[in-house]
């Protein structure tokens, strides 16, 4: 599951189609049909949840879809206009006086948004404990969140597993063994100058680590080191959003919320679609090769169904701009984001930071009506795994 802020709400409305197709009664009997999950950013959040109640995948995808739905702006980050005026203050005094007392730079904040009410929420919501009982009974065969390091510029794969996987490392790639908790999921959501970093501890060494789709090179590398054959990857961007071929272009400058918006896709985009790219000219090279050669090289081909938006989430955001708290729609507003018909804009960093129940709800019925019409393909991609 791919990053993407509050995008990641459609996410769950995605796993809630995908469970209804494979099993519309609900049987008793039903096993979770995800033995690996992989998160970045939000989506981290998203596989976490899943992954510690994968017992009973049923009531993990409801939980996380009820979460979504009830969510609002201050669950996630301080949006009170004080706090948001205080922090404004302390960068403007920055920016204009630092350069008289270089020592005042130590008293800057750490990020735009204040986000410890989601880390009061991740420690209230999930019980890291089940994770742990899920991997022994073998409900689940591994977890993996990544993130971005600052401090040594890897971006790193942390991973708790059944059975012996060794870490991996690659170019600027590392994977990191290890128990995972809160620290992660806040350290992989870290949006950068949004949210702050978060300190992890590898071995005797601190880390500071942000948002993991930066530098996410492959993508979809975790889940194949870690043992799958079939990967099913749910993004949050809408294929008119990021291949949007020629547009009328706009004879006045960018708003700041237009460049943010756009630098924030840019991360967000975390070459998904370039790394299935690649997948697909491995797996046309591997069909090339008789069976008995495959069995000598450990390489094997890979079957992935990718479900993504079918509407533009910016669209659907700017239509609920109104829900947010009114410090933060001040905010928005100073920034350039407007939902007016004759000049919309900023759509895509509202997309991003818009967690109202208004909003999640919409990207929940439209990530479950994606999944149900695709259907077939989704019993035909399941239908090893359900054999």
């Amino acid at each position: 599951m791919t990053g993407g802020g509050a995008r990641a709400a459609y996410q769950a409305g995605v796993l809630s189609g995908i469970l209804q197709v494979l099993d519309p009664d609900s049987a008793p009997g039903f096993r979770n049909p995800f033995d690996i999950i992989c998160g970045t950013s939000a989506g981290a959040i998203n596989a976490a949840a899943l992954a510690c109640r994968a017992h009973r995948p049923h009531q993990a995808v409801n939980h996380l879809c009820a979460l979504w739905q009830a969510l609002h702006t201050n669950d996630v980050y301080y949006s009170d206009a004080l706090r948001l005026m205080r922090t404004g203050l302390q960068w403007m005094a920055m920016l204009t006086l630092g350069w008289l007392r270089p020592q005042w730079s130590r008293l800057a904040p750490h990020s735009f948004l204040d986000n410890q009410p989601l880390a009061r929420l991740l420690g209230q919501t999930l019980n890291f404990s089940h994770l742990n009982t899920n991997l022994q009974r073998g409900h689940l065969q591994a977890v993996a969140i990544t993130a971005a390091a600052y401090t040594t510029g890897e971006h790193l794969t942390f991973y708790q597993a059944r059975g012996g996987i060794m870490p991996w490392t690659r170019t600027l790639r590392r994977a990191v063994a290890c128990q995972i908790g809160v620290d992660h999921l806040l350290a992989s959501s870290a949006i950068p100058f949004v949210f702050p970093a978060r300190a992890i501890l590898l071995g005797d060494r601190t880390v500071w680590c942000g948002d993991g789709s930066m530098r996410q090179l492959a993508p979809i590398s975790p889940a194949i080191h870690l043992g799958a054959q079939r990967i099913c990857v749910i993004g949050t961007n809408y294929r008119d959003e990021t291949q949007p071929g020629i547009r009328e272009l706009s004879p006045q400058y960018p708003s700041l919320a237009q460049i943010a918006g756009h630098t924030l896709s840019n991360i967000f985009l975390d070459g998904v679609s370039a790394d299935m790219e690649r997948l697909e000219r491995v797996n046309e090279l591997l069909a090339r090769i008789p069976p008995n050669g495959l069995k000598s090289e450990s390489l094997r081909p890979i079957h992935t169904l990718m479900i993504a938006p079918s509407q533009s989430l910016d669209e659907i955001a700017l239509a609920h701009l109104a829900e947010l708290p009114r410090a933060v729609q001040t905010l928005f507003r100073v920034l350039g984001v407007s939902s007016r018909k004759i000049e919309p804009g900023g759509g895509a960093l509202a997309s991003y930071l818009l967690f109202e129940s208004g909003y999640t709800k919409d990207l929940i019925a439209l990530g479950r009506a994606d999944s149900m019409n695709r259907a077939d393909e989704i019993i035909a991609f399941f239908k090893e795994w359900s054999a």
